[in-house]
């Protein structure tokens, strides 16, 4: 082939040149060659642009942890289908999530994970992730930035595995639920320029160690229960810009060394424990825009030199216990915008008449300050004023017209001596979601066009004079999620009828004139409906069902008769149920053991009858101490909301229980009042969780039931007026929570158990009526007792009589001796008796 190559070759072409030619021969393997050299770069080049396999497989080892530790079918794609591109046959570069170095670093590595809220909420409760399901990720030592946020990881952090990520330079670990102490190997993340490790179960304390982190920027610890001092050591972080603890337990005074941070832009330190002062050096931190030190114990007064703060924009010190007049200088800070500092010892000077402030706010707190007289005109400068809190104070007067022109969001004017009706231009707001102007002395209807502020998110009136009807445009307001009307003098037998879907969760229509049957024209997601102290009558509607959220029914104090329907038990989520005093017979359903989550029940004061079903003792509510939080939280917009109370039978006399938080945390079952009969079933032992246990005012008969003693946590327990008979079982000894105990009225006998709490359960009238008991508490002996005594008399009169003998018997036995050997001796004829005389005259020397 090469010499017929050749041969064609043009003639001027000499050999050199064709000698210079590429040898044909080896073409096809220089070809092969270079492609293999081709494919050899661009596998490297793939390689160098693509992240290492070893951080791949790591992510994709992550991925099936997180498969793994959850028990939901089709994890994979109802759940985590963010991290649907994570898989083995693309480049971990490209997956969603995953952040790596630029294409000019070689190699590439995986440098950035935001693996926030990962798990789709398909339910109310979040789902619980594991832990041990981050391990694969601290392989991945080039991270540099770690988003694990709202992801409700549960366990403890780990801190060897955090230790290998020294690159670290941002972490969040926000809204999850790791628990333990802070790692003290966090401390070495010198590069650390972010922490953030708020809204966890974190306890311990923050040591001294948080020094090392020299580099930090950002440091958030918010809404955990970290204990103990801030150390004195947090002012070695000359670069902190952000520092957020509130929400912990920290105690002690605020460190001086806080002033070191010169760089601080936030300070936020509220809901702590703190005390002393505020620092008087303060001032010095000329950077900071944002100062919350709201709900301490802080004492003293407000530092004067505070009005040095150019660039201070939010000051939070309310509830704390500062003293004295409040500085007019505050309103001569041109900057501010929020002042918040209500709920001190401060009060308003009353020499002040006329002000005139500097500062243009967004908000305003004066709550508890003592004001008094109309509702100051000077706020009506204000014309930026989104929030107005003026509740616990003394004003008086009518609601201003220039405050209901003003288009304020949120107006606050609850226990004060305000008066008259509200003006209906106050409803004409747009901007209006909060008006709370509950316990003072309004009166009159509602404004008709009420429907017509839409924004209102919180509605609270309670604690007036309103009368009259509900408007029905209050229907209209389709961002409402509270509505109290409570304690008014409201009436009728119609109510507004709302959307099944509108937000409307928490329902206050207590202590007022309504009548007529029980109303169920409320939404779909109503959570708490108290409907007590009215004049509803009536059986209970079938409509109760469609509320499938609700978790609190208060129906007490009303006229409802007719039997406990079943399918009032079909609602799995309801925790506090309230019918006492109304008028209801009949038997309670057995299928009332369906009320999984119920905790408290209060059927007492009805005409019901019949035995105490078994089931009673299967509320799983009851068997342990409720701790679940109640969804519809008591804090909107900083603003704290006191529900009503829930009325019970508390310890023998009439109180309520503030519904939140109490009601997370007692659990009560109050059957008296009715005529129940037979014996108290042995499975309301099985309730150790209850606080108060009731059954007085029945025909109950037979025995205690022994298993009371497994009732651990229970504080009171009434069994009076009843036909008990027995004993008072010895297993209530064991009760070490047991404040009243209380069996007049019964036929029991025995003695009264001795130990424990039982020694002092020592009230007399507790015991009355009851012919055969005995026992220390009530000072009467009982039989057993009294026949060990007599026969301890009886042994020691015998005593008595044997020492008596003993000491009778000795002397006359001695005289009687001496005088026989005397007479012996004298009449002896070998001795002579001067001769015996001597003898006992020397035994006796």
């Amino acid at each position: 082939m090469f010499h017929r190559i050749s041969s064609s070759l043009p003639s001027h072409l000499n050999l050199a040149s064709a000698a210079s030619m590429p040898d044909l021969r080896l073409l096809p393997v220089r070809t092969g060659l270079i492609i293999n050299i081709f494919f050899f770069f661009f596998f490297f080049v793939t390689q160098i642009l693509s992240c290492p396999d070893q951080q791949k497989q790591a992510l994709l080892l992550f991925k099936a942890s997180l498969l793994s530790t959850t028990n939901s079918p089709n994890t994979s794609i109802s759940l985590f289908s963010s991290l649907d591109s994570w898989n083995s046959t693309s480049d971990c570069c490209q997956w969603d999530r995953v952040v790596c170095s630029s294409p000019d670093s070689r190699p590439r590595t995986v440098r950035g994970l935001n693996l926030y809220s990962l798990a789709l909420r398909i339910t109310d409760d979040p789902l619980p992730l594991d832990a041990k399901a981050l391990v694969p990720l601290f392989t991945i030592r080039s991270l540099m930035l770690l988003d694990l946020s709202s992801n409700f990881f549960e366990g403890q952090i780990s801190g060897a595995g955090f230790s290998n990520l020294s690159k670290m330079v941002s972490l969040n670990l926000m809204q999850n639920k790791f628990s333990g102490s802070i790692p003290p190997q966090f401390y070495c993340l010198r590069y650390l320029q972010l922490l953030d490790m708020s809204s966890n179960l974190l306890g311990g304390a923050l040591t001294a160690d948080v020094k090392l982190l020299g580099n930090l920027r950002v440091l958030k610890l918010d809404s955990n229960s970290l204990t103990g001092k801030l150390p004195d050591e947090i002012g070695d972080l000359k670069m902190l810009q952000k520092l957020s603890i509130r929400s912990n337990k920290f105690v002690g005074q605020i460190p001086a060394s806080i002033v070191n941070l010169k760089s601080l832009e936030v300070l936020d330190m509220r809901d702590n424990q703190f005390t002393m002062g505020i620092p008087s050096d303060i001032w010095t931190l000329s950077n900071l825009t944002y100062l919350a030190l709201s709900n301490n114990k802080l004492n003293g007064t407000i530092p004067t030199s505070i009005q040095k703060m150019e660039n201070l924009k939010t000051l939070e010190l309310q509830n704390n216990l500062l003293g004295q007049y409040i500085p007019r200088l505050l309103f001569d800070m041109k900057g501010l915008v929020d002042l918040l500092i209500g709920g001190n010892l401060m009060t308003w000077n009353s020499s002040i008449t006329s002000l005139k402030p500097k500062c243009m706010l967004s908000r305003l707190s004066l709550k508890s300050c003592g004001l008094v007289g109309e509702v100051p005109e000077w706020i009506s400068l204000q014309k930026g004023l989104n929030f107005l809190d003026l509740s616990e104070n003394k004003l008086e007067g009518s609601f201003p017209l220039w405050l209901a022109e003003m288009n304020v969001g949120s107006i606050i004017l609850s226990d004060n001596k305000l008066s008259g009706s509200l003006p209906p231009r106050l409803f004409e707001s747009l901007s209006l979601s909060v008006l709370a102007l509950s316990r003072n002395n309004f009166s009159g209807e509602l404004p008709e066009n009420m429907g017509d502020a839409n924004s209102i998110m919180l509605l609270m009136l309670s604690g007036n004079n309103f009368s009259g009807r509900i408007p029905k445009s209050i229907t209209k307001i389709h961002r409402l999620l509270l509505l109290d009307l409570s304690a008014n003098r409201l009436s009728g037998d119609t109510f507004p009828v709302f959307d099944p879907g509108a937000f409307l969760s928490y329902i206050d229509y207590s202590s007022n004139e309504f009548s007529g049957e029980i109303p169920t024209t409320f939404p779909q997601q109503t959570r708490i409906l108290s409907l007590s102290n009215n004049r509803f009558s009536g059986s209970f509607p079938k409509n109760l069902t469609n509320f499938t959220f609700l978790k609190h029914l208060d129906l007490h104090n009303n006229n409802i008769s007719g039997e406990l329907p079943d399918f009032l038990y079909e609602n799995p989520t309801l925790q506090v149920l309230s019918l006492r005093n109304n008028s209801l017979a009949g038997l309670i359903p057995k299928g009332i053991s369906k009320l999984s989550s119920l905790h408290i029940l209060d059927l007492s004061s009805n005409n019901l009858v019949g035995e105490i079903p078994t089931e009673v003792g299967e509320l799983k509510g009851m068997v342990e101490t409720p701790r679940t939080a109640s969804s519809l939280s008591e804090n909107f917009f900083n603003i704290f909301i006191e529900f009503n109370d829930l009325i019970v039978n508390w310890k023998k006399s009439t109180l309520g229980l503030a519904t939140r938080p109490s009601l997370d945390i007692y659990s009560l079952l109050d059957l008296s009042g009715n005529h129940f009969s037979g014996e108290i079933p042995a499975s309301i032992g099985n309730l150790k969780g209850i606080k108060l246990l009731n059954l007085a005012y029945n025909n109950l008969s037979g025995h205690i039931p022994s298993s009371f003693g497994n009732l651990e946590n229970v504080e009171t327990l009434d069994l009076s007026h009843n036909k008990l008979s027995g004993s008072i079982p010895e297993s209530l000894i064991k009760l070490q929570q047991l404040t009243v105990l209380d069996v007049s009225n019964n036929e029991l006998s025995g003695k009264i158990p001795v130990g424990g709490q039982m020694d002092t359960m020592n009230t007399p009238s507790y015991y009355a009526n009851n012919s055969g008991l005995c026992g220390i508490q009530i000072q009467q002996p009982c039989p057993e007792d009294e026949q060990p005594t007599k026969q301890a008399e009886e042994e020691e009169k015998q005593e008595v009589f044997s020492w008596i003998g003993a000491g009778i018997g000795f002397p006359a036995g001695f005289v009687f001796a001496v005088l026989i050997v005397y007479i012996s001796g004298y009449f002896s004829p070998r001795t002579p008796r001067r001769r015996i005389f001597r003898r006992s005259t020397r035994r006796r020397q």
